[in-house]
């Protein structure tokens, strides 16, 4: 189970959303991903750290690398809850529509000739 307090908390920084869209290239390590910005390697890794934790990166071991990629599960927690949201929305507007079905003018023939 994600929290996506933390998820939408990593989310919020600029350069964790730029690491993140870096990384749907594919995996990178923190010397690649760091390479844009005009920052120290530690303060990546401290980004890095951020979104590992909310469970939108995974890191791997290979050999002394440990590059990053995106995390499939951590992403997908971010997609349900925004389908149970456009799902609620198009309930609401598909109320709305049925309402404003049913609000049909009143034409001459309903009223005897007079428009109400």
């Amino acid at each position: 189970m994600f929290n996506l307090n933390s998820t939408f908390a990593a989310l919020a920084d600029p350069t964790r959303r730029a690491i993140l869209t870096r990384l749907a290239l594919g995996e990178a390590t923190v010397m690649e991903l760091a390479e844009p910005f005009a920052m120290t390697q530690p303060a990546v890794s401290r980004h890095i750290k951020v979104l590992e934790e909310a469970g939108l990166i995974e890191r791997r071991h290979e050999g002394t690398r440990r590059p990053s990629r995106l995390a499939k599960p951590g992403l997908d927690a971010i997609d349900q809850w925004l389908e149970m949201l456009r799902t609620a929305l198009t309930k609401n507007y598909d109320r709305l529509d049925q309402v404003l079905a049913d609000m049909t003018p009143n034409t001459p023939d309903d009223t005897g000739g007079k428009i109400r």
